[in-house]
């Protein structure tokens, strides 16, 4: 498979190569042999130490145009990006994106400082480096992690792993006593920027926490932590834990207030449609009395044919019943 080469020195200022080897004036037929992307996500991604590149074909420097226009596939473009990766979020997992599809064909390594070096030049992490290196080898994007990488890029550094690019967001990082750690990287023409992802950082996060503090520690007390894993003095504990109990009966109060309120709606209804009822029933027994014993009701057509008197109770009675009084 035919490697790209270029002159001894590109138009951007690139080297031809980080080794010590003279360059080549030809197009080798040297097969490569450096890990390839991971085409599948059934297992995390290796560390460095474990699947190091041992390829013996010349590592010719890329251009961004060449990288850009796509590479062999036995050759793929070795993107490096590093950091500290404490509380992994998707700013984090963004930034690897962008690093990943920076070119066509090509291998994601990521740099993660170890815990000394971090606390050193940066401060105190959350997570351990064990944690941090395992969060970044079960994330999509990435192909290798290398664990324990330094904080400024050397050239020893970037020959060993054969690095084409760096790929990290274009602020100047000030650290370790240099204005922007990435300035010899940039002036290499290496480097190709990402973008930050607003609104989410490890800092963010942590603010978060420190915040609203009492609402974690109150939290985490119920879930049975100890106040001593929460480093939490024995006054705010009790605090907390009577704060609970106080939420605990508003809780309480509330789902009582919303059942009563459940009750007396149904009541409401009820007595609507009981209301409602009898009101049709009304109705309905005004309509048939009406109909019964109104000016145009059935009781009045009833009597309307008949004009004769009542005869009075004396007329009524028979001649034999009749007697006279004895004549004295």
């Amino acid at each position: 498979m035919p490697v790209l080469t270029t002159d001894a020195e590109s138009e951007t200022g690139i080297p031809k190569s980080l080794s010590n080897e003279p360059p080549s004036e030809t197009m080798e037929e040297i097969e490569h042999t450096c890990p390839q992307p991971r085409l599948t996500l059934t297992a995390p991604a290796p560390f460095a130490d474990e699947t190091s590149c041992q390829c013996q074909a010349p590592h010719e420097k890329l251009t961004i145009a060449q990288a850009r226009l796509g590479t062999p596939v036995d050759r793929p473009v070795r993107v490096y990006a590093d950091g500290i990766f404490d509380l992994f979020h998707s700013g984090h997992a963004r930034a690897l994106m962008q690093a990943k599809t920076l070119f066509p064909n090509s291998y994601l390594l990521v740099g993660v400082c170890s815990d000394d070096l971090t606390h050193k030049f940066k401060g105190f992490t959350v997570m351990n480096e064990a944690e941090r290196y395992e969060a970044l080898r079960h994330c999509r994007y990435v192909d290798e992690v290398i664990r324990d990488a330094p904080w400024t890029l050397t050239p020893e550094f970037l020959e060993k792993h054969k690095i084409d690019f760096v790929a990290h967001d274009d602020i100047p990082y000030s650290s370790a006593g240099s204005d922007d750690v990435y300035k010899h990287i940039k002036e290499a023409g290496m480097f190709v920027p990402t973008q930050r992802t607003e609104g989410i950082s490890t800092s963010d996060i942590i603010t978060r926490i420190v915040r609203d503090y009492d609402v974690y520690a109150r939290r985490n007390l119920q879930r049975g932590y100890t106040a001593k894993e929460l480093n939490v003095s024995f006054i705010n504990e009790k605090k907390y834990r009577f704060q609970n109990q106080v939420d605990k009966m508003k809780e309480k109060v509330k789902n009582v207030e919303e059942k009563s309120k459940e009750f007396v709606n149904r009541v409401e209804e009820k007595s609507h449609d009981l209301i409602q009822k009898w009101e049709e029933k009304s109705r309905e027994f005004i309509g048939n009395f009406l109909e019964l014993f109104g000016p145009d009701g059935a009781w009045g057509h009833k009597f309307e044919p008949w004009s004769g008197k009542i005869p009075h109770a004396e007329e009524q009675l028979s001649p034999c019943a009749t007697t006279t009084e004895p004549a004295f």
